[in-house]
């Protein structure tokens, strides 16, 4: 199983994949389902998170498309509103805002020495910093987003445990022997979410 690369959920019932991809399509199809079955408890996971959420599925089929499409549209990030260009002396602005650091003074005193001075070496220091974190970083947000939604699926199948610290040591092969037990979609989807 793979994931898209948009923003997207997945809803299981019985332990099975209902629906899946953008969230106004999930609670459509989660509609339909309660209407068949009004006992039915699907489980709605964020794909970003792993992590559950709960929607509003009252009304028509249309109401809950319309509140969920909304909703995706009051979430999308604003356009930065162009502003008129000043023409005047000294730098342009380059939205930079500054903020406090504390260093010690020979910290302080290094990068007065660096060439373009303390903000550059600053800046560069971040950038290698966050090049050189990048894998690790993904896959920290890889084990746990696999975990939020392990927890929620699979929290009462043999070997969670045993699949939560082969998860955390890195253990891809080890993760997918001891899940093989699970519900197909339930396995699939928490291998896909380890996958950095």
């Amino acid at each position: 199983m793979s994931l898209p690369q948009h923003h997207t959920y997945t809803a299981f019932y019985a332990s099975k994949v209902v629906a899946s991809g953008k969230l106004s399509d999930v609670a459509v199809v989660l509609h339909g389902l309660l209407q068949r079955d009004q006992e039915a408890t699907p489980l709605i996971l964020d794909d970003e998170t792993g992590k559950q959420t709960e929607l509003d599925l009252r009304g028509t089929a249309a109401d809950v498309q319309a509140r969920y499409v909304a909703e995706s549209l009051a979430d999308a990030p604003a356009l930065p509103e162009e502003k008129p260009a000043k023409a005047g002396r000294g730098r342009p602005r380059l939205g930079v805002v500054p903020r406090e650091v504390t260093l010690l003074p020979e910290h302080w005193d290094w990068l007065a020495s660096q060439p373009g001075g303390a903000s550059v070496a600053l800046r560069k220091l971040v950038h290698e910093a966050r090049r050189a974190s990048t894998e690790r970083d993904q896959r920290r947000h890889a084990q746990e987003r696999s975990y939020n939604a392990m927890a929620v699926l699979a929290g009462n199948f043999p070997g969670f445990e045993e699949a939560s610290r082969a998860l955390f040591a890195g253990e891809p092969e080890r993760l997918a022997n001891i899940a093989a037990a699970w519900p197909a979609d339930v396995r699939d989807y928490v291998l896909a979410l380890a996958n950095p």
